[in-house]
């Protein structure tokens, strides 16, 4: 449940864009219409700590000071706007930046998501209290202009958009409470916008704008596709599913270099499986997979690449309560060294058995305690903190653990599934942009993966390879809809996975999987939605420079919620 303080803060920005009267002090004659300038200093800045509201006042050179020695610095540099925090006294909740301009007319708006899509990503009119995540963009008809933070900031950023201008906030606290400086200085981002080209489209303008953010993606060497076993047995797999799967993968995969991967999801650890969650221990496999190394290698020889899946921040039961975070006890700390060590072997571990794609999940919700879709404004419950303290913010910590999980993986590619979005950037070479697809209901697969990889496919190639999440090829899901899913993504240059039902693969499915996974291990332009502005699953794409068309609900409206 909501609490008092998470209400009123999920609302006080909002209140404060609006109660600012509006002043064109953030446009200029060499701006196109309808962009804000946000490399030039803001018009106030704002620090919360637990207790209240702190105005800065401005001083020269971009600095912004107030009682208790709390200074705010907005200094522009290389492109972007710098922000680093000073509070050697109060603990600070986060800080609250606003440009006053009128925009004018009535533009439609994005914005992005705190880790994945969960079918809620649509361009919108204004919606003064609509948090955006890291970035968003505004478009008039005619010119899409960008604004964002780089990716790897040290807070957790969101926007806020109003008739009368810009509200920048970034969340530093340290779990759910204020952080504590003390004598360090926090370089909390850089910010930086993109005024629209004449021409351009809605896409290429965002497509621009992230590889503004990100500087230095970290990409595979070649295009990755395969198969994952997770919406075709759900748990229920075994040596012999795996092995079974990987013979298919192999057989409809075209030859040559690029192999495809075969990855075993969730149910191979002890304890792990449909009907109990795993119970934190990745250093062997359970009864049904008694040789982890050698079923890598047998997959391998296979002629395919293998993967797994792993949940690093479970707790095992033996787990010591130091090691525990406070808000939730079955995960682990990701501040505590004894806790990071063994994340770090858990990962490695499975690098050195053979696996050569690793799939980490569940993260952000560990930390947290919310999906993406539940943080809005709030982010968590409120008052908790890790073992360390409150000396770093959360950011801090996860790109800490980020760090940790790509140094253990070694050259083991790595999937972040639930990682936020924005920190995952330049740590991992693939990123789940949505949430679960479905093996057994269309209507999920349609809102989770259309929508994300319409709204999010413009950070494929720019901050990683976007991972749109599986076909289910089973029989609960009607072929004639799902069948373009897979042609969808197959054309769109992300990544291709595939879940095979044994019983579900016949002659049709067996052709269109071999075109898909032909098409997928070549390199492609990332698809492009044409029709993404009115519509939350775009039936129009380009797609390798021609368009296609879609029917995602067919002539009987399938894929009713189930």
């Amino acid at each position: 449940m909501t609490s008092r303080r998470e209400f009123v803060e999920a609302a006080t920005a909002s209140a404060l864009a609006m109660a600012l009267p509006s002043r064109a002090s953030t446009t200029d004659a060499s701006d196109p219409p309808g962009f804000v300038n946000l490399l030039r200093p803001p018009d106030r800045v704002v620090a919360r700590t637990d207790a209240r509201e702190l105005a800065l006042s401005h001083g020269p050179a971009g600095r912004w000071a107030g009682e208790g020695g709390v200074v705010v610095e907005t200094t522009p540099a290389a492109g972007a706007l710098g922000l680093q925090l000073a509070s050697p006294a109060m603990p600070i909740r986060r800080i609250e930046l606003r440009w006053r301009t009128r925009i004018a007319g009535s533009p439609t708006i994005v914005g992005d998501a705190w880790e994945r899509g969960y079918g809620d990503l649509e361009w919108r009119r204004w919606v003064p209290d609509r948090v955006m995540p890291w970035y968003f963009a505004t478009h008039d008809g005619t010119r899409t202009h960008g604004y964002g933070v780089r990716t790897g900031a040290a807070a957790f950023c969101f926007w806020l958009v109003d008739p009368d201008g810009v509200t920048f906030v970034a969340d530093v606290r340290s779990g759910g409470s204020a952080l504590a400086l003390g004598g360090r200085t926090l370089a909390v981002c850089d910010v930086v916008c993109r005024p629209g080209h004449a021409g351009e489209t809605p896409f290429a303008a965002l497509r621009s704008l992230c590889r503004l953010m990100c500087p230095a993606p970290l990409m595979p060497p070649a295009p990755v596709y395969g198969s994952n076993d997770w919406y075709s047995v759900y748990g229920d797999n075994s040596a012999d599913t795996v092995r079974a799967d990987a013979g298919r993968i192999v057989e409809l995969s075209p030859p040559g270099t690029n192999r495809p991967f075969a990855v075993i999801d969730d149910g191979w650890q002890p304890g792990g499986g449909r009907d109990k969650p795993g119970a934190g221990l990745w250093d062997r496999g359970n009864g049904k997979f008694p040789d982890m190394p050698g079923l890598a290698a047998q997959v391998r020889r296979s002629g395919a690449r293998p993967g797994i899946w792993i949940r690093p921040l479970q707790a095992a039961t033996d787990t010591p309560t130091t090691w525990r975070l406070s808000r939730e006890h079955d995960t682990l700390d990701p501040t505590v060294p004894e806790a990071r060590a063994k994340i770090a072997a858990d990962i490695a571990r499975l690098h050195a058995w053979g696996f050569e794609l690793i799939k980490h999940d569940y993260s952000t919700f560990d930390i947290f305690g919310r999906w993406g879709f539940q943080m809005g404004a709030a982010l968590t419950k409120d008052g908790w903190r890790f073992a360390e303290g409150a000396s770093r913010t959360t950011a801090e910590v996860i790109d800490e653990l980020y760090r940790t999980i790509r140094e253990a993986a070694a050259g083991s590619l790595l999937i972040g599934c639930n990682t936020v979005s924005h920190l995952s950037a330049g740590r991992f070479e693939i990123c789940r942009i949505g949430d679960d697809t479905s093996g057994t209901e269309w209507g999920r697969t349609r809102r989770m993966g259309v929508n994300s990889l319409a709204f999010r496919g413009m950070q494929h190639g720019a901050f990683y390879v976007a991972d749109p999440d599986c076909v289910g090829v089973t029989r609960a899901v009607p072929w004639a809809l799902n069948r373009q899913w897979l042609d969808l993504v197959a054309r769109s240059g992300t990544m291709l996975s595939v879940s095979l039902a044994a019983d579900a693969v016949g002659a049709a499915e067996r052709r269109d999987l071999r075109a898909a996974l032909a098409r997928a291990a070549e390199p492609a332009p990332v698809g492009e939605p044409l029709d993404w502005e009115t519509a939350l699953y775009p039936t129009r794409w380009r797609l390798r420079r021609a368009e296609r068309r879609y029917d995602w609900t067919g002539a009987d409206g399938t894929g009713l919620p189930g």
